[in-house]
């Protein structure tokens, strides 16, 4: 290219015939040359002039328009490059390249913002950088800068740039940060049984050197009482807990924060565990036969996840019927050992049906309702035994009764009803929606017999005929009881008037006695996906009031929940940020993490330029720091080093667009057999004289 223009070629013949020509020709013109003829140089002229006239040469002329040279400025808006005073830095650091960009003259600036990266995939610079350059051509790529604190999390060292890269990092030197990692944690424990979790305290950066070598370190089983240990920094540790509570477990660990660390964000770390039972014993205690006991060992012995233990106890010790002895059964019935010795061991004791027949004395009675006080579960499911004279009601058991039966045993059909309070209570709540309704009720079938019962404490749930207490949940200090005023929850089970949800509702009935978290009344739970967050309020009250969020900087706010049903209560929440978030609602608490335990962005917190030195390397470019002082920007030869004490460089391109295009033979055609004509006539004059 000279002066905008060039010289272009359309041949007449192709180049094949042009290329066998010139051959020919230069045959001869070596023939005449070997003969020693005179003329040989005006031969080979003419020759020349005529492949030359073949060829069809043409000057093509451009008329150009330059175009501004590009600075790409890529500015890390992620999560690590807002600690501290980066975020001041950062700002800084553009305005003084946008200005001086500006000075150079015929170079233009491009500005990308760089987020956090989604899913926890932390700062991805290079895959913006390649996305950027994309979009633009690279032939006016005169110099990239990354306005960043280096923490980059995507491979660096593949990557083909046009221009030089430089980076200018934000931070300070003497930046430094403590951080939990949790190194093993298992998701899943058995209740009761000790589990292990691995963790981590390690020190970042410029660390001052009377910092202690001990961190203190607070943690907490599902927002219960707060433990703390001190811990050594930068060993592996174990920490011992055992759960109690079934279901998701939430254990929160928290370091205290140290004097001048760069962040507290990496401080903390949530660990889910899902508890589960090893095996759920249940004792199953029935007085006579009766259709219900095939409900109740159908229900706990399809649970392969239940041990039970089953006794129907039909002769008192003192019966004397003239039996055989060889005929009645081999086993001694063991009240004392699984009364006394033993009893703590079951999850749940279930009496279906039972009268006091001097099997048991009273200070097992006693000793059962100490189990329920203790910690233990207990189910009666009353017949007519209840109301006699027999009744379990009269021992020492009945002291933890929430209702007392009045005797009176009513026999007529009658339809159980989901009581107002019962509504709201997670055994029963949405059972009516499991059966198709009726016009006069509740879609499910009826019932024959009831013991009457007058409530002391307790929540009714389920009511029977003239809505007295059907069913009766209780907290008796740290246990539960449930009664049931009826026996004939087998009807269901049969099937009998479209029968019911009788299967759920034991389900239900028994799992919330063995204290399954999701069938608590009171309880205050989240969930999370992605940034949105949604907070659920169960109660039986008939309101509640603001949920009050404390955010993982340490801000709070208050959501107003709204009604989704009888006794639950939601709201929807877009967090603005991955982290640690607290909830409070009157005496209920729960965390909740937004994002991976250990985001990304956090992990490693000191700004380093170690991750894009490839990048800087490969094209010479250079690393300054914004605390050092802000560099000035050179125009450099390309080839050369871009960088140096105090100024970074960029490189020159050149780049036009060509607006429009002019095309002019050469020579006109009979000029071209002019000139040969006249050469070859030259070449015959000097050889023939």
């Amino acid at each position: 290219m000279i002066g905008g223009q060039d010289i272009v070629f359309a041949p007449l013949l192709p180049w094949l015939a042009i290329a066998a020509i010139t051959v020919g020709a230069a045959l001869m013109v070596g023939l005449a040359l070997w003969q020693g003829l005179r003329g040989w140089w005006l031969r080979g002229l003419a020759a020349l002039a005529l492949i030359a006239a073949l060829t069809n040469p043409s000057l093509l002329s451009e008329e150009r328009e330059t175009l501004r040279d590009i600075a790409l400025v890529l500015v890390d808006d992620t999560a690590s490059n807002r600690l501290g005073i980066r975020e001041d830095q950062t700002l800084e650091a553009l305005e003084h390249l946008e200005d001086r960009i500006e000075g150079l003259g015929d170079v233009e600036t491009r500005v990308v913002r760089l987020p956090d990266g989604p899913r926890n995939t932390g700062t991805q610079l290079t895959t913006a950088l390649s996305e950027a350059l994309a979009d633009l051509p690279r032939d006016r790529i005169a110099g990239i800068f990354a306005v960043s604190d280096g923490q980059v999390h995507d491979p660096t060292d593949s990557m083909d740039l046009p221009a030089p890269f430089h980076l200018v990092k934000t931070g300070e030197a003497d930046d430094w940060d403590r951080r939990l990692i949790v190194r093993n944690a298992p998701a899943f424990a058995i209740l009761g049984e000790p589990v292990t979790l691995t963790l981590r305290v390690e020190d970042q950066g410029a660390v001052p050197p009377d910092t202690s070598s001990y961190a203190s370190l607070n943690y907490a089983i599902n927002g219960g009482e707060t433990m703390n240990a001190m811990v050594p920094v930068g060993e592996d540790m174990e920490i011992t807990v055992t759960l109690e509570q079934g279901g998701m477990n939430v254990l929160q660990f928290e370091l205290e924060e140290a004097e001048d660390e760069l962040t507290t964000r990496n401080n903390a770390a949530i660990v889910q565990i899902n508890g589960v039972r090893d095996r759920l014993s249940v004792l199953l205690v029935s007085g006579e036969p009766n259709a219900g006991q095939r409900t109740w060992r159908n229900l706990l012995k399809s649970d392969p996840a239940v041990d039970l233990v089953h006794f129907t106890i039909l002769r008192p010790p003192d019966r004397h019927d003239g039996v055989p002895v060889n005929e009645l059964s081999l086993i001694a019935f063991p009240t004392r050992e699984l009364f006394v010795e033993k009893i703590d061991e079951f999850d749940l004791i279930i009496f279906d049906r039972y009268r006091r027949r001097g099997i048991l004395p009273n200070s097992y009675f006693a000793n059962i309702a100490r189990y329920v006080e203790e910690g233990g579960a207990l189910l009666v499911v009353g017949g007519p035994e209840l109301a006699s004279a027999d009744s379990i009601w009269r021992s020492p058991l009945g002291d933890v009764f929430p209702a007392r039966p009045t005797s009176r045993v009513i026999e007529r059909g009658y339809r159980p009803e989901v009581s107002e309070l019962g509504q709201r209570h997670p055994v029963t709540a949405g059972l009516e929606a499991l059966v198709p309704a009726r016009e006069d009720g509740p879609g499910w079938g009826r019932w024959f017999r009831q013991i009457e019962m007058e409530p002391d404490r307790g929540q009714t749930v389920m009511t029977g005929v003239d809505d007295s207490p059907l069913l009766v949940l209780d907290r008796v200090g740290a246990g539960r009881l449930a009664l049931l005023a009826s026996d004939q929850t087998w009807l269901w089970d049969r099937g009998y008037e479209g029968g019911g949800p009788q299967l759920e509702l034991l389900r239900r009935l028994a799992h919330w006695m063995m204290g399954e978290p999701d069938l608590e009344e009171e309880t205050l739970t989240a969930t999370a996906e992605g940034q949105r967050m949604t907070i659920t309020r169960r109660t039986l009250e008939d309101e509640v009031g603001n949920v009050t969020v404390t955010q993982p900087d340490g801000e709070t706010l208050d959501l107003e929940l709204t009604a989704e049903g009888p006794g639950e209560y939601r709201t929807e929440w877009e967090a603005p940020e991955i982290g640690l978030y607290r909830l409070v609602e009157g005496d209920l608490e729960t965390v909740v993490a937004l994002g991976p335990q250990a985001p990304r962005e956090f992990e490693e917190t000191i700004a380093t330029a170690e991750a894009l030195q490839p990048l800087v390397n490969a094209t010479r470019g250079g690393v300054a720091r914004v605390e050092d002082g802000l560099p000035e920007l050179r125009l450099v030869r390309e080839g050369r080093a871009a960088a140096g004490r105090g100024w970074l460089g960029l490189t020159p391109r050149d780049a036009y667009l060509t607006t429009e295009l002019r095309s002019a033979a050469l020579l006109p055609g009979w000029l071209w057999l002019m000139l040969a004509a006249g050469l070859a006539l030259g070449a015959w004059l000097r050889e023939g004289r």
